[in-house]
């Protein structure tokens, strides 16, 4: 006995393609992304990310890396440079470099955001602690 599976086919979106909303929609989309990554490689956590070797300089050249960092990562940083200066940023990125494991780089703004995002409240907690 065979079995005949068909081949599942992916709906036609080319209708919007004709839509003026949605190639709008694009294009800001597409400008808020590059805004993004400008403001990335201004900013001084992208240096200190480069001189840790948590950024290669393949990501530098991966928009929606940056733009992940610039959008995600980056004003946790600004919360744990507010806490501890930018001493204390320095110092989670290099913790982060030590026990960073190879796979991990795979995503490396999901796995940066998720690190900070651990990191954050550890050191909101030792301030209180501190009072």
């Amino acid at each position: 006995m065979s079995f005949i599976s068909l081949k599942q086919v992916a709906d036609d979106s080319s209708y919007k393609l004709d839509d003026p909303a949605y190639i709008d929609g694009k294009i800001r989309q597409e400008e808020s992304e590059n805004e993004l990554v400008l403001q990335a490689m201004d900013s001084p956590y992208t240096k200190l990310l480069m001189e840790q070797f948590l950024l290669s300089y393949l990501d530098l050249m991966d928009k929606k890396i940056l733009a992940g960092l610039q959008k995600n990562v980056y004003p946790l940083y600004d919360e744990v440079k507010d806490l501890r200066g930018l001493n204390g940023v320095k110092e989670h990125l290099a913790y982060i470099r030590d026990k960073q494991d190879d796979y991990s780089k795979k995503n490396i703004a999901k796995y940066l955001k998720k690190s900070i995002e651990q990191y954050l409240p550890i050191i909101k907690r030792q301030d209180i602690d501190h009072e």
